[in-house]
């Protein structure tokens, strides 16, 4: 039996692998799956602490008078 390869897509986003119906050159716009447009971009690692804490003292409050 001969083995044969594939060629196909792997989103870094759900980790969905696809054969696309029809060859072509371009690379697909969404996942098929988690419709999400950075299919082929890792996710950024979260927030440093500091950062996180920066970010939540510039929230305005919601005070009731």
């Amino acid at each position: 039996m001969a083995r044969i390869l594939i060629e196909g897509f792997l989103c870094e986003r759900c980790k969905y692998r696809w054969v696309p119906r029809q060859s072509t050159k371009k690379e697909p716009k969404i996942c098929p799956k988690c419709k999400s447009a950075y299919w082929n971009k890792p996710r950024k690692l979260d927030w440093p602490a500091d950062k996180r804490a920066a970010q939540h003292d510039q929230r305005p409050q919601n005070t009731v008078a």
